[in-house]
């Protein structure tokens, strides 16, 4: 889109605020609401919507299109990771199973591979940009068939006289600020990995790869995450996928080669997931009445930090001619969200929640 529709990083970073200004809005909506049901009904038309949304893409090359379509997918994202991720967990723990997110999220993972290898088969069959969006709008209908028939059971209404236990609201206080460093770490990359590879003279064209690399090791890296977090603990856990997510920012910054950005691609794919699903599940089984609901509050810190990142990164690469100074930046987000966590785990170890 950036050679053959005219988009600039500066544009490319404010349709990824827009994008997740949306997915903070459906936070919001998600936090809100209370009734099971009702739940259950938004995650299935977000799935729809997410699919319209694809379609808009390729209608126009108008910039209002395209902020609409990206305003409607974040609201998409927010019904897949708040009130799927609810959903699961909830049914998860209402069946007396081990209360863990990683072959929920191990669909992320998928999702990115198959991005990838889409994106490198059209660009075989030489489509234009519009090309590319219709061919996702029709992977995405046997996705949706799929979404569907798989999506969990309604749950029953939480009781009027629940008075299931509530995360400590310190302890919330903090993890809200590290959930905002993760938040800033996920969506930099997430932007900006393929363009800040293809940037690279020696590395034009291996953009698509460096993507495929973080959904191979995003789609493992789930219940890689489970087993640690089982071991060490999910605040030992958390430290230790912040301090590999550094060294995935870093490299590309110290290093133009293909190695460095290829390492950083399969490291932040095993991180970012990990830095997801497990703070999701930590705070969904602290709010067992509606874990949903405690996950959207969370998750509004992590909007903050998808709308401020893309397009702070977009505006400096514009005005310096590279991203070197927002992965230094944002590697010293990162740096803040780990000592947060080392924070928090002082915090238990002196009243355990």
């Amino acid at each position: 889109m950036q050679q053959q529709a005219g988009l600039s990083d500066a544009m490319g970073g404010t349709l990824a605020a827009v994008n997740y200004a949306g997915y903070m809005s459906g936070a919001v909506i998600a936090a809100l609401i209370d009734d099971p049901r009702w739940r259950s009904r938004l995650y299935l038309w977000g799935m729809v919507l997410g699919l319209l949304a694809t379609a808009l893409m390729p209608l126009a090359p108008s910039l209002p299109l395209w902020a609409l379509s990206r305003y409607l997918g974040g609201l998409s994202g927010a019904a897949g990771m708040l009130l799927g991720s609810g959903l699961v967990l909830g049914f998860l723990m209402r069946a007396g199973k081990r209360p863990e997110l990683g072959v929920h999220f191990l669909g992320l993972g998928l999702g990115i591979v198959v991005s990838a290898l889409g994106a490198m088969a059209m660009d075989r069959l030489a489509l234009d940009w519009a090309g590319h969006w219709w061919g996702f709008v029709v992977v995405g209908l046997p996705l949706l068939a799929l979404t569907a028939w798989w999506r969990p059971p309604v749950p029953p209404p939480v009781a009027a006289t629940s008075t299931a236990a509530a995360p400590d609201p310190r302890w919330m206080r903090w993890m809200i600020a590290g959930y905002f460093c993760a938040g800033w770490g996920f969506v930099i990359s997430a932007t900006f990995t393929v363009a800040i590879v293809e940037r690279q003279p020696l590395l034009h064209g291996q953009g698509p790869w460096a993507w495929l690399l973080v959904g191979l090791a995003a789609t493992p890296a789930v219940f890689l995450w489970d087993r640690v977090a089982r071991r060490l603990g999910d605040l030992n856990a958390l430290l230790a996928a912040f301090a590999l997510q550094i060294v995935s920012v870093v490299l590309p910054a110290l290093s133009g080669s293909l190695a460095a950005a290829l390492i950083g691609a399969l490291l932040y794919g095993a991180t970012f997931i990990g830095l997801v699903s497990l703070t999701l599940a930590l705070v969904g089984r602290r709010s067992p009445g509606n874990p949903g609901k405690a996950m959207a509050r969370l998750t509004l810190s992590y909007g903050v930090a998808q709308v401020t990142a893309p397009a702070l990164a977009g505006a400096m690469a514009q005005a310096s001619g590279s991203y070197l100074a927002s992965l230094w930046l944002t590697a010293a987000v990162l740096t803040v969200g780990m000592g947060i966590m080392g924070r928090l785990r002082a915090l238990e170890r002196r009243s355990p929640a």
